[in-house]
């Protein structure tokens, strides 16, 4: 039967996921708003959170993401149940470069291929966290099982987006959607394949649609 990958994200109102966390998780391009999440977090993503890691499961990580929980998850009390599972869990980290695995546990995925290979054996499932360049190359290849959003009321206006540059067309189906006291949506999908475009169009195109058209491929 294989493994689930499930992603699970922060993400605020206008698709940025970078640094929830702190001021200094995440500054590439100049990201000015780390932490963005800290004061807006309520109980309902706690408890999101702890459905997510409820199951036994496995980390799922692209490099950056790895550095920075290696950086950050092992020196934290092992009485801090996030330190203490992460601890337990393996870390697969797709990685072209080498891994200097200091974090126990850590095992360096070369590419997609591999990624694959590991999906079709017996374990528990692959719980991606951060790491937004994985998600378009997850479901370009059809690797995405499940997607838990956690969208929180704010715009942050720049940053890393969930669903960046080479990112498939997609439908998606929802499984699950609980909202909190302070807005906060939890959303679970389930990837549902391409979509199926069409038209409210009623009736042929008038000259001033048609000319429209014409400008529009023009590029005028």
């Amino acid at each position: 039967m294989g493994r689930r990958i499930i992603g699970g994200a922060f993400i605020s109102l206008d698709g940025i996921v970078q640094a929830p966390g702190g001021p200094e998780e995440d500054t590439t391009g100049d990201f000015a708003l780390g932490g963005w999440l800290a004061n807006l977090f309520e109980e309902t993503i706690a408890n999101q959170v702890d459905t997510l890691l409820s199951m036994p499961f496995d980390l799922l990580l692209g490099r950056r993401t790895y550095d920075i929980f290696a950086g950050h998850w092992p020196y934290q009390p092992q009485d801090d149940p996030v330190a203490a599972m992460f601890a337990r869990a393996r870390k697969y980290v797709l990685s072209t470069s080498d891994l200097q695995a200091e974090w126990e546990g850590s095992h360096r995925l070369a590419d997609l291929d591999a990624l694959a290979r590991l999906k079709r054996q017996e374990g528990p499932d692959l719980v991606v966290q951060g790491s937004s360049t994985l998600y378009p190359q997850l479901l370009e290849r059809k690797l995405l099982d499940r997607l838990v959003l956690m969208t929180v009321p704010v715009t942050l206006g720049k940053g890393k987006r969930l669903f960046g540059e080479g990112t498939p067309a997609r439908t998606f189906r929802m499984v699950e959607q609980r909202i909190g006291p302070g807005g906060c949506v939890m959303s679970t999908y389930e990837p549902n394949g391409p979509p199926d475009v069409g038209s409210f169009a009623a009736q042929e195109p008038s000259e001033a649609e048609i000319a429209r058209r014409r400008r529009m491929a023009e590029g005028t």
